[in-house]
């Protein structure tokens, strides 16, 4: 019997917990998508060239619009829609971003102000009162090292390698 190859990495939500991850990951999807636009294109470049050089010789000049739009307008649609899908990768990034990092980190550094401010308030008050528990407050996360690859696949590789060890 032969040994069955080991599965890769296993895909779960919390890997794009690290703002680094989301941006390989957005980074390596626009790649994709960009090859694609550039192969539709291709693609409908020569369709259209093909026909109008080679129109069938049975075919009205109206059939022979209609059925070049027919065959055309698909092949639009496509590059359109991929286009589109380039553009979110950067909008999906960002929006990740700002509410899984930006927004939570200024929370938690007004949370703290606030806290400051309340203990600086009770220190300057009468120090016979007693003082109400105070929240505690998470650390904002360090920044995590800068990765040495870019590829998303890479970096889930290496953070499950760190996980197993």
């Amino acid at each position: 019997m032969s040994a069955s190859p080991s599965p890769g990495p296993q895909w779960s939500g919390d890997m794009l917990d690290r703002p680094e991850m989301v941006e390989a990951w957005s980074t390596q999807l626009r790649t994709s998508l960009a090859e694609y636009v550039d192969y539709v294109s291709r693609i409908r470049r020569d369709a259209e060239a093909m026909w109008a050089a080679n129109p069938p010789k049975d075919y009205g000049s109206f059939e022979a619009w209609w059925r070049h739009h027919k065959v055309a307008a698909p092949f639009a649609k496509l590059q359109e829609h991929l286009e589109e899908a380039v553009k979110l990768t950067f909008q999906v990034a960002a929006q990740h971003r700002r509410q899984r990092h930006e927004l939570p980190a200024a929370r938690q550094a007004a949370a703290l102000a606030r806290q400051q401010a309340q203990q600086a308030a009770l220190t300057r008050g009468a120090s016979t009162v007693s003082r109400p528990a105070q929240p505690r407050v998470a650390e904002p996360r360090a920044p995590a090292p800068p990765p040495q690859s870019k590829d998303f696949m890479d970096l889930v590789r290496g953070e499950r390698r760190d996980r197993s060890a």
